[in-house]
């Protein structure tokens, strides 16, 4: 057995627990550092050939590992830039750089150009709905930007698109006057009226008069028992502009200018079911704001009950931005003194194979490596991917407790090692002083 390889086998225990105090020193140091992730030390032997009667003490060599992939304390604040992961996932910041980066550190504020910045200066990247909709790139941070919360001035947005669905009674008697695309008055009373509001392209509201009215089709009113249900039905659908109504007397008819005054009509038809057997598709189109709003009455339905009905174009009136929000789907929007929202970015989350191999750079960010896998995008609450929680953050999950344990075993597991250092020096001395 050689004296100094014991006191080399002291050493290397030494310097494992010094590598094992210093992930001590860090934990304790980061416990109240937003996202961050405790490392600690792992211990394995190295073990030295021996001969019979002749023992050679190896070592001890360490590795440190990361708990990433651990979720940390989720707690709410007053801020609703601070995001939280619940879930799997990570947030893709931008370094000062330019560099794109991962990390869990959601306490993010607008800085002076009003981007949504962390705490150690890493921008928050997102898709812009800019050319609309984005689409994620799975395995790449292509066409991300930084996201930008800075929304001042007035935004007005034209109305090219819209819906209307309800329900038109299948009982309702079959017109005998005059079909309100004549915009002829008197027309027929039997005909049902609805509403919808649009907007144009400098914000102003604009009413548009639906007007449906059954054309074709058996009705419940036929005399006698039993009742006659109805079989099919074929419908007209007009629209006017309500500011072109008739001002005077009872009806709004006849609308002017005539010339101008219909500004959409369709025919709708319903099979025996009551369902919908046309397309449903109408363009109302505008000669006065110039607009075209291409209608969806596909949802429509022909059944024995009230007359109903509810749209929803697209498009906003003109009014300011009163705050920007942050859905647990990623997606931000501005909200309006109106009432209305508009998406302005969709923030992704990323995610590799082993999350605790990933590379551990300063700012409590990561990279993914060799051995962490490549990196996947997806958007929260989807693949996998946990939700984005606003006005709350992730605290480290770092074990006080636990760690000042660590610590107190490390410091006896020194003195130990130190003990045979210093037992091998004394037998170094006893054979020196042979000599003498």
């Amino acid at each position: 057995m050689s004296i100094f390889g014991s006191m080399k086998t002291a050493v290397s225990g030494m310097n494992a627990q010094a590598n094992r105090l210093s992930t001590v020193a860090d934990n304790i140091a980061n416990a109240n550092t937003t996202g961050y992730k405790a490392v600690s030390s792992a211990f394995s032997s190295l073990v030295l050939p021996s001969t019979s009667g002749n023992y050679n003490s190896g070592g001890v060599q360490t590795s440190v590992r990361q708990s990433v992939s651990e979720q940390g304390d989720i707690s709410y604040t007053t801020s609703s830039y601070n995001l939280a992961i619940s879930g799997d996932g990570f947030f893709i910041v931008q370094s000062p750089d330019g560099v794109p980066v991962l990390t869990r550190a959601g306490d993010f504020s607008k800085d002076d150009q009003g981007n949504l910045v962390n705490a150690a200066g890493f921008k928050l990247m997102g898709y812009s709905y800019d050319a609309g909709a984005p689409a994620v790139v799975v395995n790449g941070f292509s066409g991300l930007v930084p996201i930008n919360v800075n929304q001042s001035g007035l935004t007005a947005i034209a109305s090219t698109t819209g819906t209307f669905t309800g329900n038109l009674n299948s009982n309702a008697n079959v017109a005998t006057g005059n079909l309100p695309a004549s915009n002829t008055a008197p027309i027929t009373t039997d005909t049902k009226q609805m509403s919808m509001v649009g907007y144009d392209k400098l914000g102003n509201t604009i009413q548009y008069d639906f007007y449906f009215t059954k054309t074709a089709g058996a009705t419940a009113a036929s005399a006698g028992p039993p009742p006659v249900a109805a079989t099919s039905g074929t419908w007209q659908v007009a629209v006017f502009r309500h500011a072109d109504a008739a001002t005077g007397g009872t009806s709004s008819f006849p609308y002017t200018p005539a010339a101008t005054a219909l500004v959409g009509t369709t025919g709708l038809t319903f099979d025996t079911n009551g369902k919908m057997a046309s397309t449903g598709a109408m363009t109302i189109t505008d000669p006065v704001t110039g607009g075209a709003i291409a209608m969806d009455l596909s949802g429509f339905t022909q059944l024995a009950s009230e007359f109903a009905g509810s749209g929803t174009p697209n498009g906003q009136a003109a009014s300011p931005v009163d705050s920007v929000s942050i859905d647990k789907d990623g997606t931000v929007y501005a909200k309006y003194k109106d009432g209305t929202s508009k998406p302005l970015y969709r923030v992704p989350l990323a995610t590799v194979a082993s999350p605790d191999n990933m590379t551990l750079m300063s700012g409590n960010v990561y990279s993914a490596n060799g051995q962490s896998g490549v990196t996947v995008t997806g958007f929260p609450q989807t693949n996998g991917f946990g939700s984005i929680q606003a006005g709350a953050l992730e605290s480290s999950n770092v074990d006080l407790a636990g760690e000042l344990t660590e610590m107190i075993e490390s410091q006896r597991s020194y003195t130990a090692n130190s003990k045979v250092f210093q037992t091998g020096a004394d037998i170094m001395d006893v054979l020196v002083n042979l000599k003498r």
